[in-house]
């Protein structure tokens, strides 16, 4: 990776996308998107002096995103080189850029500085400073003794899917919060489940029809902290098909904690398919009765 730092204070990050991405042939998945705007932003601090690194061991600071919203207008190949801009539009807001002949991401990212340990903080990034992640639109629910909290979650609703998953380290930052790319990982796991859940896996989707997921937008926004090896509850819905050949979708996790569930973070994301083969191909796929009925778990009739 290289940088260049512009006359008005932007910087230009030079990076290629993990090979861990190229799942299906050799186009990359969204996550990888949301790996390169972190990189880049993470970047920005470094060029200035203020990388993780020094922000936790001098001042007991630990540099999150809390919030990355993502447009993906083309397609990441795994050997394409990216230029990722960045600009700060605001204190601790970031507008991302990435582009290789053309754009293939436009980013939005806000940054907090977590206090993890006592001491001080430089000037240029003292508003940043929170003493835990806080966002809006948390919703909390209480938790009624005795009750099955995921049940509760999910409510009764044909269409929503939920799934239990103990935070790992490797999801953590700094030894104890679960960090925005580890919501972004789950996202794309939760998804796969979901698919999986209604008879219309990736792997068979792609076998049957020779159809590609893709994602054209996600926003993935922190709201509380979630701690390493607790059990987060994790709960998907579909709430609107667009146009025939997507889903919009939100994904909502919660933490149990006492008489409560803690609304810990919240996704958006908007998916369809690509057809891969045949005189279709290279376009939106039709999402048929039987695959709407799939996901929004209502009938096909």
């Amino acid at each position: 990776m290289t940088l260049t730092v512009g006359a008005d204070q932007t910087s230009t990050l030079r990076a290629r996308p993990g090979y861990e991405g190229a799942n299906i042939r050799t186009w990359v998945g969204f996550k990888h998107f949301g790996y390169l705007v972190e990189a880049a932003v993470l970047q920005w601090f470094r060029d200035r002096g203020l990388g993780p690194g020094r922000l936790y061991h001098e001042f007991g600071l630990g540099l999150e995103l809390t919030d990355c919203s993502m447009m993906l207008p083309a397609v990441l190949d795994v050997d394409d080189e990216v230029s990722a801009q960045v600009r700060e539009v605001a204190p601790g807001r970031f507008s991302v850029r990435l582009t290789t002949t053309g754009t293939v991401c436009r980013a939005k990212a806000t940054v907090a500085l977590v206090r993890e340990a006592p001491g001080g903080a430089p000037d240029e990034v003292a508003a940043l400073v929170v003493d835990e992640v806080a966002g809006e639109g948390r919703r909390d629910l209480p938790l009624p003794p005795d009750s099955d909290p995921l049940k509760q979650l999910l409510d009764g609703e044909p269409g929503a899917f939920g799934w239990a998953w103990r935070a790992p380290y490797f999801y953590c930052h700094f030894s104890d919060r679960v960090a925005h790319s580890g919501y972004l990982r789950t996202l794309e796991e939760t998804v796969d489940r979901f698919l999986a859940d209604r008879g219309i896996s990736v792997g068979t989707m792609l076998d049957q029809r020779g159809w590609i997921p893709v994602v054209s937008r996600s926003r993935i926004r922190m709201l509380a902290d979630a701690h390493m090896e607790e059990t987060v509850l994790t709960t998907f819905r579909v709430r609107e098909v667009l146009g025939g050949v997507s889903y919009d979708a939100r994904m909502d996790c919660h933490v149990a904690r006492g008489d409560r569930l803690v609304h810990v973070a919240t996704a958006d994301i908007l998916h369809g398919y690509a057809v891969s083969r045949g005189p279709q191909a290279g376009r939106l796929a039709e999402l048929d009765a039987g695959v709407l009925a799939a996901l929004t778990g209502r009938s096909a009739g």
